[in-house]
């Protein structure tokens, strides 16, 4: 260990989750222990074997229509247990206010009348749809699944650093990734005490078919993909293949006097919930984008009248949208009457005079994001910008000023990572993925890690040459004498192992 980490320097500002000063966090104790007993010549030969199965079997992603192997890191992320409990905790709470949020926007208004959120904020969100006004799901749910994006600041707390509640992408990651470490650190693995992200598809399942239409007791589900050309297809396939659903296109369903109907060898069958990973322009042609063919003509109309559930709901974006963002702790309070128990990352909203102004005059300090960017897109690093590329953002920012905010420099927190067969520091987020069945806000234990490969780079997106970890949520205390102490207290039974479960290791772009 001493060998293998030899000259690993946690240097700057940044949070290292690994490391405090020379010492190990607790989360680490149990990894120092196994890597203890391998060779950095070893572990590098593991590597190599990881990225060669991850190649071979499939594990791409797509950067401009070019197909290219998905890196995964072989050391794993590890979380505590009492850190995982705030964190479940802050995205249930954001979730239930989420949820709150969209019924009231596209119904009553409440929370323009009241002047939490402004009118105009929503409206001119190009996100907003007017076609899902008044439309109601059949168990009130409109954020079936979400991906809240967390980032770890310089003192080590867990911000929220976007909301994701259209279609959220990147949970086959978190599946596949755990079978491939299992197979890439049996021993390690067997050490630790981690909770299983295996039963997500039951999970979603169980969700999906709670929402279907009042008086449907045996719903068919099925998964709505735009194809083979999608960047996140496999995920698709590997969510349908794993809930044991059909995977569909546009061109397999049909809308008649307002029922969908899915074209099957024995004709024509009833579809009652429809969990669409297709955008929302693109979903019904007459009442979006006449030109698509991704969807199919009269799925509004079938969700207005009440005969299929669509998840998520359409018209979701706007809570994606990074200006409704700022509003969020003011949101959470004025419907749960509670504080935010997951932060908000500073922003200055930059459709506001006295912000613009200063904003303009910080360019070279802040991180410009577009409201309506993903992926990473977009966004312009104050301090690493060239003159150039500053003067063009101030020109972007004063034309336009609703469609930006500023946000400081935040250093995420770092984790040991192999690239080019050396272990350094990289900045890491994390994107949890949550299931709201209508009753409770259930929490994958794990959910996303995205890594930024280049030496100080602090885009993660694996568009912008980012990477993934498989994340480790402890089921336990995190040293030894604290497992063995509480297992004689309690006398509880452990939650078991991580099995590998039988999946395909295959995958493409996160956003």
């Amino acid at each position: 260990m001493s060998t293998m980490f030899e000259g690993y320097g946690t240097g700057g500002p940044a949070y290292d989750e690994m490391f405090d000063g020379a010492q190990l966090r607790p989360p680490y104790l149990r990894m120092r222990d196994s890597l203890d007993k391998m060779s950095t010549p070893e572990l590098i030969t593991r590597v190599e074997a990881l990225q060669a199965s991850y190649l071979d079997q499939g594990i791409t992603f797509d950067i401009g229509g070019e197909e290219r192997a998905m890196p995964l890191d072989i050391l794993p992320r590890v979380i505590e247990m009492d850190t995982w409990t705030v964190i479940e905790k802050g995205l249930q709470q954001r979730v239930q206010a989420l949820e709150m949020l969209l019924a009231d926007v596209y119904d009553a208004g409440n929370v323009f009348n009241d002047g939490v959120l402004p009118r105009k904020v929503i409206t001119t969100s190009s996100h907003f749809h007017r076609q899902a006004a008044t439309i109601r799901p059949a168990n009130g749910v409109r954020v079936h699944v979400s991906g809240i994006d967390l980032i770890r600041d310089n003192n080590g707390e867990f911000r929220v650093l976007e909301d994701n509640v259209r279609v959220p992408s990147g949970v086959s990651y978190v599946m596949t990734s755990r079978r491939a470490i299992s197979a890439a650190l049996p021993e390690t693995i067997a050490q630790h005490r981690i909770r299983p992200v295996a039963s997500y598809p039951q999970r979603l399942l169980a969700a999906l078919r709670a929402a279907a239409p009042a008086g449907v007791a045996d719903p068919t589900v099925v998964v709505l993909t735009p194809g083979v050309y999608n960047g996140a297809y496999f995920e698709h396939t590997l969510l349908a293949r794993t809930m044991g659903v059909e995977l569909v296109e546009g061109r397999d369903l049909v809308c008649r006097r307002g029922e969908v109907m899915m074209q099957t060898t024995k004709g024509l069958a009833p579809v009652h919930v429809i969990y669409r990973r297709v955008d929302d322009e693109f979903l019904d042609p007459v009442h979006f984008r006449a030109d698509s063919m991704l969807g199919c003509p009269g799925l509004i109309d079938a969700a207005r009248a009440g005969n299929v559930t669509l998840a998520n709901a359409v018209g979701n974006g706007v809570a994606d949208d990074k200006l409704v963002y700022t509003y969020m702790p003011d949101v959470i309070r004025y419907y749960l009457n509670e504080e935010p128990v997951i932060r908000n990352v500073d922003t200055w909203r930059c459709g506001e005079p006295e912000a613009l102004e200063e904003v303009l005059d910080r360019l070279d300090e802040l991180v410009l994001k577009p409201v309506d960017g993903s992926g990473g897109k977009g966004i312009v690093i104050g301090p690493r910008a060239t003159k150039a590329e500053l003067d063009e953002l101030r020109g972007k920012v004063i034309e336009d000023p609703r469609s930006w905010i500023a946000q400081p420099v935040v250093q995420l927190s770092t984790v040991p990572t192999f690239v080019d067969g050396e272990l350094g520091p990289r900045h890491v987020d994390l994107r949890p993925f949550a299931v709201n069945d209508g009753n409770r806000v259930w929490v994958l234990p794990g959910g996303l890690t995205r890594v930024a490969l280049g030496k100080g780079e602090l885009i993660v997106n694996s568009s912008r040459g980012g990477g993934t970890k498989d994340t480790w949520v402890l089921a336990g205390p995190t040293s030894p004498g604290q497992q063995q102490q509480q297992q004689q207290q309690t006398q509880a039974v452990e939650p078991p192992v991580e099995a590998a479960a039988d999946l395909p290791i295959t995958d493409r772009e996160v956003s």
